[in-house]
């Protein structure tokens, strides 16, 4: 059933990423969402069809839009530290909590997290998350992980847990 749910998975992203599939890119895809389902099978610690459910598609629709709001805020915090005369950064790495349990969720957020500019993550250990941060302001687990993690915490445990 795992297989057939990431056969299916892959190809709803095949046919969306080829937009309007003619007969034979729809026949390549199948072919290759087989190969990606057997191949790959050992990788997803769930059923990946999951992602369908009605509930999650809805928190999915609605992370898109905080996250890419997020991003576009880091954004221009990047900029504006770029073009500053006196390049007002302050690195480091930071640790922060994070109160999702599967693995899944965590390396959406690991990846939310190191596609928003300014921060990366560098580690994952337990229920704590490292980041490198372009301009650390404060060293407090509880703040830092209110200013990271918990804008995304929110809806990745409700599209993945």
């Amino acid at each position: 059933m795992q297989q057939f749910g990431l056969f299916i998975t892959s190809l709803i992203i095949w046919s969306i990423l080829t937009w309007i599939p003619s007969a034979e890119e729809m026949s390549f895809g199948v072919v290759i969402s087989i190969i990606i389902a057997f191949a790959f099978n050992d990788l997803f610690s769930h059923n990946p069809i999951q992602i369908l459910h009605p509930r999650r598609l809805f928190y999915t629709l609605l992370y898109a839009p905080v996250f890419l709001f997020y991003c576009m805020l880091a954004n221009f915090d990047v900029a504006y530290r770029v073009l500053h005369p006196k390049l007002p950064i302050h690195p480091g790495i930071v640790r922060a909590k994070t109160t999702l349990t599967t693995d899944v969720a965590r390396a959406f957020l690991a990846n939310s997290i190191s596609l928003t500019p300014g921060t990366t993550t560098v580690d994952i250990i337990d229920d704590n998350i490292y980041i490198h941060w372009l301009n650390v302001t404060t060293t407090d687990t509880d703040e830092i992980t209110k200013k990271l993690v918990t804008r995304f915490e929110y809806f990745l445990k409700r599209i993945f847990e």
